[in-house]
């Protein structure tokens, strides 16, 4: 880049993710009565005139006048803005400093605490302009010099003349009069920067947008700290995943668009061309066919614990790695189905009905306490062993099954075959996932196996239960409740009829599938799995991927990261650190994790290196991917 290049950047709502003078009327009138209403007068008097709506001018003297600012106040504001700075520019500092002849801050802010924030990123004090404070003789912030053109309306348009910088100009900024330098023929191109605040007459004027400092880097060709560009990375989130996992992604600067319900095969061919993200729960298929319809697909997101709906070999093919939410939903599961074991206990729901239908039913017949009952878990994984500590705390005597040798919780006692504890418990609850294997787990034979007055429940899979044969088991009397909160077919969506045999019998509670669906258990899985995904977009970290081989990495410094994914056969690695070697590469750390389908290789190099060894690099043979992180 030659050095006849400017780079006009913002302050406030730019630089930082707020506005200075918003921030210093918090801490300015913290303790005045009339706190809020004054702070909401600030922030309208600001939003119009960065929206071009208002006199700048007018409206500066206005806020002055309602902030009852002082000197003092200023220290505090600094320390708050240095916690704002964007997370773009933070990433960005690399180019700050090494550009830092051309970039200029241009604000209609106060260099009083623009810079000390500034300069701490290597832009150049005399590259700094803005307003200065008036201060009267008790230190009140009471106006400013008004013969510094940005005070003034279309005050940068006055700067910016006066500068008469010598070559081309290139503006990052969030307010209109940012773009009104464009407009005035004073710079080459405008962004609007929508990483902290989007403002809509700004972004309709833009002929740029750029959501991340990082965008406006790659549009013109910059060093970033990033290999690619946020906002080109494409989130597709379906079946109501909550808002807190659209809101990390935005935050990070991807595109976002979410769907209500799940997508058939064939609708989630279509759609899948070009995301770069999905995020999914239980019902949306993503099958061999799907994936050879991603054509930039990185990562899927399961919100929810199983991953049976994901083919999950297909997409180690692919080199898309998938992770799930193992933890977040199992204290949800877990009271729901102890409120369910009370419930049926003591016959709670059909007397609800009769209640309903003005039927007093006072009767103390089928009607039992939990306390000293035998508790039978099927499948003693997370669930399984909650479950099984609280049901203990509560008096139950718990014997648990699983397929995988497991260490019991308490006084849990472990059963060597489904047999013996469906034989043996009061109470049968199936906490298995839902590999193939589990089809009809429980069916005839096994209810058949079950106390007379069983309690039943299943909170797992659909597909692990023989409906029919749950049907007759509880006609017959073998199972005296039942609860059911997954089905072997559910709706798609929530205006979708809901059909089953188990409609309309005695003591049965049917949920529509919301083991994990509290608010608790959403907001932390929109957290869990986002966070995740991004880690490893940002870093290459795997672990807690459930198909990919598991590395958890060092933080990236002052190094590049090759990240590359292959099948895993013989002389690959040596492939590679071939194609180093032969582009004189210096190695900073190696890191090698296989399973039986494919090799994840990171290599941390040199920053100086030939771009030739990209190309390379993606030839090696049998390479599935490779991507690189600067």
């Amino acid at each position: 880049m030659s050095k006849d290049k400017y780079f006009i950047i913002d302050f406030d709502s730019t630089f930082t993710q707020v506005e200075a003078l918003d921030e210093l009327g918090a801490i300015s009138l913290q303790n005045h009565p009339e706190r809020s209403q004054l702070l909401d007068q600030i922030k309208e008097i600001t939003d119009s005139a960065m929206a071009g709506q208002s006199s700048f001018s007018k409206g500066l003297t206005e806020r002055l006048a309602l902030l009852q600012a002082h000197q003092n106040h200023l220290p505090q504001l600094i320390s708050r803005l240095r916690e704002k700075v964007s997370e773009s520019i933070r990433r960005n500092r690399d180019f700050l400093h090494q550009y830092a002849d051309q970039i200029y801050i241009i604000s209609s802010g106060f260099k009083e605490f623009i810079t000390p924030i500034v300069t701490e990123y290597g832009i150049k004090e005399e590259n700094v302009y803005a307003n200065t404070f008036k201060v009267d003789a008790q230190g009140n912030l009471v106006g400013f010099d008004e013969a510094n053109p940005l005070c003034l309306d279309k005050g940068k348009i006055r700067l910016l003349e006066q500068l008469a910088l010598p070559g081309d100009v290139y503006v990052l900024g969030d307010g209109y009069t940012d773009y009104e330098i464009k407009e005035a023929g004073l710079a080459n191109k405008f962004y609007a920067f929508t990483e902290n605040v989007v403002r809509d007459n700004v972004v309709a004027k833009a002929e740029h947008i750029a959501p991340t400092l990082d965008e406006f880097l790659y549009q013109n060709k910059l060093p970033m700290a990033i290999s690619y560009p946020k906002n080109r990375i494409s989130v597709l989130l379906l079946e109501n995943i909550h808002p807190q996992a659209v809101e990390l992604y935005r935050r990070e600067g991807y595109q976002v668009e979410t769907i209500s319900g799940a997508l058939s095969e064939e609708e989630l061919c279509e759609k899948i061309k070009n995301v770069s993200i999905l995020g999914i729960r239980s019902k949306t298929q993503v099958t061999r066919r799907v994936l050879e319809h991603a054509n930039r697909l990185m990562c899927v997101g399961a919100f929810c614990i199983g991953t049976n709906q994901i083919d999950l070999n297909a997409c180690l093919e692919a080199g898309i790695t998938v992770f799930n939410a193992p933890y977040s939903n199992t204290r949800s599961v877990v009271e729901l189905a102890l409120g369910e074991i009370i419930m049926l206990s003591r016959n709670v729901l059909d007397k609800s009905n009769k209640m309903h239908q003005g039927k007093w039913d006072k009767s103390a017949k089928g009607s039992f306490e939990v306390r000293d009952k035998k508790l039978g878990i099927v499948g003693y994984g997370n669930i399984g062993a909650q479950l099984s500590v609280l049901a203990e705390a509560m008096g139950m005597e718990v014997y648990y099954y699983d397929v995988v040798e497991k260490l019991q919780l308490g006084n849990a006692r472990k059963c060597h075959s489904l047999r013996e504890l469906l034989e043996k418990v009061d109470i049968v609850t199936l906490h298995v996932d839902g590999r193939p294997e589990n089809k009809n787990l429980i069916g005839a034979e096994e209810f058949a196996a079950m106390k007379d007055g069983v309690i039943f429940l299943n909170l797992s899979r659909g597909h692990v239960v023989d409906i029919e044969a749950l049907v007759q088991s509880i006609k017959s009397g073998k199972v005296s409740g039942a609860g059911v909160d997954v089905f072997p077919e559910e709706p798609a969506t929530n205006s979708d009829p809901f059909e089953s045999e188990l409609c309309g019998l005695p003591n049965v509670i049917l949920t529509p599938h919301v083991g994990g669906s509290t608010s608790e258990a959403q907001e932390n899985i929109a957290n869990f799995v986002p966070n995740r995904i991004m880690d490893y977009i940002n870093s290459g970290n795997t672990y807690g991927s459930v198909n990919f081989p598991n590395l958890q990495l060092p933080e990236l410094k002052n190094a590049h990261r090759l990240i590359h994914i292959h099948a895993n056969v013989p002389g690959v690695l040596a492939s590679i650190n071939q194609v180093l070697a032969q582009n004189q590469v210096n190695i900073l750390g190696q890191y090698l994790k296989t399973n039986e389908r494919v090799g994840y290789v990171i290599t941390d190099i040199d920053k100086a290196y030939d771009k030739q060894v990209v190309n390379d690099m993606k030839q090696v043979p049998h390479t599935i991917k490779f991507r690189i992180l600067y």
